[in-house]
């Protein structure tokens, strides 16, 4: 009998390959990955480069001469008259005010006005009761005619006693007794005639009138009420409102035109214009100048006068006041449109007579009505643009559809 041995069997199991590894790959993504990577970079490089190329011949192309002319508005440089104008903030101001009080106490018993009424210097306002005030004066006229019989008596005496004195039938003591006496009550005849005469002002003072022209305000007390000195309201408020005038304030570094104008015998014109600065109410001339500059604003503040026949300025009203303080004739002038600024300062480009355009420096003076003087850099003749500015460069070429000259 054969003996069999079992045997524990044995499994080989395959030896992996270095490809097969898991560090194998591992390698393997990397590298895909860095060829995937380094082909974008690549392809990044060239799109940059060549569009960068191609910005940069366009860019150079602007600034020596662009293929297709750019078109552009553009006027004529012409030569007309500049005004020098100061446009400040003014408030209109009355000439006079006058708030109308009592002089005297007493019940008021006639109110004379309408609110909002023009009156005249002189016309009646209010009444109040005169008749404690006409007794008073009489009164006083009383007194008055008692005290001039005793000085008339005494005078009378006085000569008497004079003629007696030179006839030495007298002592000369009486005769200067009486003297004085005469002079006694001829001090107290006057005080008599100062209170009647105060009794009399004291009555017209009952009958209060407008002391200036001008338009009266509301009414601050009804009839029926007991007036006094004492009140702080008055009556009524009278202003007046023609002529009227408008101050405002310039900076002190246009005093000196201003005051070269005036002693040249120049006057100068002042126009009020509403408060959107688009309407005018009313011009006038300058009429003063303050006598001192405010060191807090560096200001001088200005007068002007305007007749103000249709009330269109109104007390304490804000305007828009314009000073003429000269013209500029015969000046060289654009349109505002045509300045720009930038690196080189205050510009304009000029059109060349091979249509292309220059940056001109130019030195500016005072604008007036959209136009604007130049004082240096321009010529009449030349034409300027106006419109499309921010395509062009040095040397751009253009094209004008049809010039204009300046306004």
């Amino acid at each position: 009998m054969d003996e069999h041995v079992d045997k524990p069997e044995t499994r080989t199991e395959p030896v992996p390959t270095s490809r097969e590894t898991p560090v194998g790959r591992s390698r393997t993504r990397w590298l895909v990955l860095l060829v995937v990577l380094v082909a974008a970079g690549l392809g990044a490089a060239w799109y940059w480069t060549s569009h960068h190329a191609v910005q940069n011949a366009g860019r150079g192309a602007g600034r020596t001469a662009p293929t297709v002319a750019q078109p552009v508005g553009a006027v004529t440089v012409g030569t007309g008259d500049i005004r020098v104008v100061l446009n400040q903030l003014g408030t209109v101001s009355p000439l006079a005010t006058v708030t109308v009080k009592t002089q005297i106490a007493g019940r008021l018993v006639e109110v004379g006005f309408k609110e909002g009424q023009l009156v005249k210097a002189g016309d009646f306002l209010a009444q109040i009761d005169p008749r404690p005030y006409q007794v008073a004066l009489d009164q006083a006229q009383g007194q008055l005619a008692h005290d001039q019989g005793l000085l008339q008596q005494a005078q009378t005496n006085l000569r008497r006693y004079q003629t007696l004195g030179h006839l030495d039938s007298i002592a000369q003591q009486q005769v200067d007794d009486q003297r004085f006496l005469v002079a006694q009550y001829q001090g107290t005849v006057q005080s008599d005639q100062a209170q009647v005469d105060n009794a009399k002002l004291n009555l017209t003072y009952c009958h209060i009138v407008s002391p200036i022209d001008g338009q009266v305000g509301l009414r601050q007390v009804d009839p029926g009420n007991y007036v006094q000195t004492s009140d702080a309201s008055g009556l009524v408020v009278i202003t007046q409102m023609q002529p009227i005038s408008v101050l405002f304030s310039v900076p002190e570094d246009n005093l000196p035109d201003i005051i070269q104008e005036l002693r040249s015998g120049a006057t100068l014109s002042v126009a009020a214009y509403d408060r959107s600065n688009s309407r005018l109410l009313a011009t006038g001339p300058l009429s003063t100048l303050d006598n001192q500059i405010d060191t807090t604003t560096g200001t001088l503040k200005l007068r002007a006068i305007f007749a103000n026949p249709d009330e269109t300025l109104y007390p304490n009203q804000f305007v828009n006041a314009r000073l003429l303080v000269s013209t500029m004739k015969n000046t060289v002038r654009i349109p505002a449109a045509a300045v720009q600024r930038g690196e080189p300062g205050t510009f304009v480009y000029v059109i060349e007579a091979n249509n292309t355009v220059s940056v001109r420096p130019v030195k500016l003076g005072p604008t007036d009505d959209g136009n604007v003087a130049v004082l240096s850099g321009l010529k009449a003749g030349e034409r300027v643009v106006t419109d499309g500015t921010d395509r062009l460069r040095e040397g751009a070429s253009v094209t004008v559809p049809a010039p204009k000259p300046a306004q």
